[in-house]
């Protein structure tokens, strides 16, 4: 971490170490009429007093945007703030976060991480909505076979769902291997995700920079997003009801392009000491990652 081309070929990424780097970059999206949701970078926390110290850091970041007054909300991941050390501690953490993020008028996101995960995050997350916690949502990735029942049992609850392909390396058993059929996933995703923020979306709703929609179309694939665009023209639905979502150094004349017609858009910022293991397991999980961070490195 002290070599400094490490922290040059990350720092494209990664917004920086402390909250004050992600909230001057979250003030420069604003500025562009682009909102955020921030990652304290870390996971796969193994003691209780890390996950411990790793909530009261997303305390604080949430109490750092109300004060800042930017337009951002928080995403986690479960395994940061104690999941692999059992559900009760992970639980007690989750709803501190989510009791402050009500308090303060903002929104959570539950990231999803390996497939053997899916279910115990997907079952914290019903835990929260049924003891009346809305102002949370979750991640699904296309590539897992078993998405589509996922999504459809989400719109039950009206999910704020983001939806990626996924990053991590899965075995063909658990997820589709071929490009063309993740693609393919996204899309009918996609489709389902938007039939139900139509019949959910009210028009005389004032827009929530901190609320995502339902729909959070989370690719710079722009294949996928001409997909949603188009879709979203053919059912009558509102750019106001559906969002793009990209990480944070990565794209950004799309980000400025779909920003300025109209379009909702919201980048994902990472920061925090941890960015090196971040930046680096990111470029180990799949081949793929390795090529797109180069390929985006020399973009706009």
């Amino acid at each position: 971490m002290r070599w400094g081309f490490a922290w040059r070929a990350a720092g494209r990424f990664v917004a920086g170490e402390k909250p004050e780097d992600a909230i001057n970059a979250i003030r420069e999206l604003n500025a562009r009429g682009i909102q955020a949701t921030l990652d304290h970078l870390g996971e796969n926390t193994l003691r209780p007093e890390d996950a411990v110290q790793a909530t009261s850091d997303i305390l604080l970041i949430l109490d750092a945007i109300q004060q800042a007054g930017v337009q951002a909300n928080v995403s986690i991941k479960l395994t940061q703030i104690g999941l692999a050390l059992g559900n009760d501690l992970c639980r007690e953490n989750l709803v501190r976060i989510l009791r402050k993020a009500q308090a303060n008028g903002n929104f959570i996101r539950l990231d999803m991480e390996e497939s053997r995960l899916v279910d115990r995050t997907l079952t914290l997350y019903q835990q929260m909505r049924s003891l009346g916690f809305d102002n949370l949502g979750v991640v699904i990735q296309t590539y897992l076979y078993r998405s589509e029942a996922d999504v459809h049992s989400l719109t039950i609850l009206n999910t704020k769902v983001r939806l990626c392909k996924g990053a991590y390396q899965e075995l063909p058993d658990v997820a589709y291997p071929k490009k063309a059929d993740v693609d393919a996933s996204y899309d009918r995703l996609v489709d389902c995700l938007m039939d139900q923020a139509l019949a959910a979306y009210d028009l005389n709703q004032a827009v929530d920079p901190f609320t995502p929609p339902i729909p959070a179309i989370a690719t710079h694939d722009v294949v996928r997003i001409t997909h949603a665009r188009e879709y979203a023209e053919k059912i009558g639905l509102s750019r106001q009801a559906f969002e793009f979502q990209m990480l944070y150094g990565i794209r950004r004349d799309l980000q400025k392009n779909l920003s300025g017609q109209g379009y909702r858009v919201r980048v994902y910022v990472p920061y925090g000491t941890r960015w090196y293991p971040y930046f680096m397991r990111r470029l180990a999980e799949r081949p793929a990652n390795l090529w797109f961070i180069v390929s985006n490195f020399f973009r706009k």
